[in-house]
């Protein structure tokens, strides 16, 4: 890992403002322009402002992560957090963005009283799934994601 790079990358609050370059970093990984997606999911005024953060690296937002502070919902205690979605510019990956975001990310979360984050991962996904591994994440307890296709 470049200590250099990772010692100068700022890791703040995401905001609106930040809609363009979270745009564009999701184009150049998935293939695709889904900007009234991203509308959506950017928080306006989030009410944890730490749980979604970008990385930014001179100047430049190189990556982001999005989640929340839920609970009740399926019996879920409301000292829960969800991390939804996390993106590095591709110019990026491999050096340690994702790991520093999500550290970040975590520490946030622990330090407003939650006491579990969870996240959703494609079976398949190996690498996302070894990631989370390398993070501490472990399978989940009593939960299992259950799935209806609408046709």
């Amino acid at each position: 890992m470049d200590e250099e790079f990772l010692s100068r990358l700022n890791i703040r609050p995401m905001t609106v403002g930040d809609l363009d370059a979270i745009v564009e970093i999701d184009r150049k990984v998935i293939g695709k322009l889904r900007p009234d997606y991203w509308k959506k999911i950017v928080p306006q005024s989030p009410a944890y402002p730490f749980s979604s953060l970008v990385a930014e690296y001179e100047g430049k937002v190189i990556g982001f992560v999005v989640g929340e502070v839920s609970g009740w919902e399926f019996g879920v205690p409301d000292t829960t957090g969800w991390l939804s979605i996390i993106g590095v510019d591709p110019d990026y990956q491999h050096r340690g963005v994702a790991r520093k975001l999500s550290r970040e990310f975590v520490k946030n979360l622990k330090a407003i009283g939650v006491g579990v984050i969870y996240t959703l991962v494609n079976w398949n996904d190996w690498d996302l799934l070894k990631f989370f591994r390398a993070m501490g994440f472990s399978r989940g307890g009593d939960m299992i994601n259950l799935e209806l296709k609408v046709e």
